[in-house]
């Protein structure tokens, strides 16, 4: 017997037959005898609606408000599911994010989690019965509702999995695991039986949307091991055809020597800006950046040019491409402070990365990218690299190409594949 958290994300829950579905494969877990709480997103494309109602009703609206509304639709598919399960005679209701409680910051539409209440939950769970949770969501201490943020449910599947001490968090998506890179640009590529935890929050990080960024790296920090499935394709008896997510540990030396890159990612949701002729001086890039952070502007990949004879030098950055606006305007108030001489912006890029374990032992790695990509002829606009990732900034117009040269200079593609 195993205790699970199962989490289904909203295309699994998007109505009445695929909550019937999603309530089949829960009860297959239970009928195993094993403990289970699930964890639902709401149906694909109803936080969405919720949102733009909020918008609808008010440009400037109370973040509190909006999480009343936004938190809704989890409340929705948790009742419908513990209503289809005890349909099919399973033991099973609801929790909501205040019945546990799932206690949480009381930072509106981005909170995070602090406690969850798990005694009455366990309790629930060793009688049988089947805990259906609505991702999220919590709670503040003077009892508001909270949301966690886009795909915040990821993160509450694997809160609830490590505050239960579950031997597993399934989380099942639309697609059958995670692959060496997105299967639409490379037919051939691989699905990957096992990814570390560090390359799954690198891969995350940089543009592969199978799991949430958060979830990953708090997963790495509790220990949750994360299958990832798909919830329209039926385990087998004896395995889990999925994903594995899971610390070094369980993945052995063999295998992460052998294997050079785990992964590609593609992110086409990257801004360049530049900055020219900025003061060489201490404090120079503390200004650039002092102002976006206080707007809550994420950067990504930095660049500082060598200085010019002037004093002064060239800053680049990237930004998501949807804060590129607020990021030009940030900037452009704060010009006198930062004492930049032009702004130039570019949308016309994309960041591909490689991400592998395997670079720790493999000398050589980031060349070989390089080279790949130069006898392509694509030009490297910029460099960022961690101890097991590079990535470059290049021309949007190569981003697949980029992609598929990469997937066969390490060798991922699937020889047993033809492509189409």
């Amino acid at each position: 017997m195993a205790r699970i958290v199962m989490k289904f994300g909203g295309t699994s829950m998007a109505g009445i037959e695929r909550i019937r579905n999603v309530a089949a494969l829960v009860q297959r877990e239970v009928n195993a005898g094993n403990e289970v709480a699930v964890v639902v997103s709401a149906m694909a494309g109803e936080t969405d609606r919720l949102v733009n109602f909020c918008r609808e009703a008010s440009s400037l609206y109370d973040p509190a408000e909006y999480d009343v509304v936004v938190a809704s639709g989890e409340q929705v598919t948790s009742g419908l599911l513990a209503i289809t399960l005890q349909a099919m005679g399973v033991n099973a209701r609801s929790w909501l994010g205040w019945q546990l409680p799932i206690r949480t910051t009381d930072r509106h539409a981005s909170a995070r989690i602090e406690t969850i209440d798990t005694d009455k939950l366990i309790a629930a769970m060793q009688s049988g019965q089947v805990a259906v949770i609505p991702g999220f969501q919590g709670m503040t201490e003077e009892s508001r509702i909270t949301t966690l943020g886009r795909g915040g449910s990821d993160t509450s599947a694997v809160a609830v999995a490590a505050a239960v001490k579950a031997d597993r968090c399934d989380i099942y998506t639309d697609v059958d695991g995670v692959y060496t890179t997105d299967p639409r640009i490379v037919p051939r590529a691989r699905k990957l039986q096992k990814v570390t935890y560090e390359e799954m929050l690198e891969l995350a990080s940089v543009g592969a949307k199978v799991l949430q960024t958060r979830s990953v790296g708090l997963a790495m920090k509790e220990g949750v091991r994360i299958q990832v499935l798909s919830s329209f394709d039926a385990p087998t008896d004896n395995e889990l055809p999925g994903t594995l997510i899971v610390g070094d540990d369980e993945i052995e030396d063999n295998e992460m020597e052998r294997q050079r890159i785990t992964g590609i990612a593609l992110d086409r949701n990257e801004a360049k800006i530049t900055l020219t002729d900025v003061p060489d001086k201490p404090g120079g890039v503390a200004s650039i950046f002092g102002p976006l952070a206080d707007s809550n502007i994420n950067v990504d990949v930095i660049v500082q040019n060598i200085a010019h004879e002037t004093g002064s030098t060239d800053v680049t950055f990237t930004v998501p491409g949807a804060e590129l606006a607020r990021a030009i305007d940030t900037l452009e108030k704060s010009k006198d402070t930062i004492g930049y001489a032009e702004l130039k912006h570019d949308t016309k890029i994309c960041k591909v990365s490689i991400v592998g374990v395997g670079m720790r032992s493999h000398p050589g790695v980031a060349a070989a990218m390089f080279q790949a990509l130069a006898d392509r002829g694509i030009n490297i606009q910029a460099i960022a690299t961690s101890e097991i990732k590079v990535s470059v900034l290049i021309q949007e117009e190569y981003a697949e190409l980029a992609v598929r040269v990469l997937h066969t200079t390490y060798g991922l593609d699937a020889p047993e594949s033809v492509e189409a």
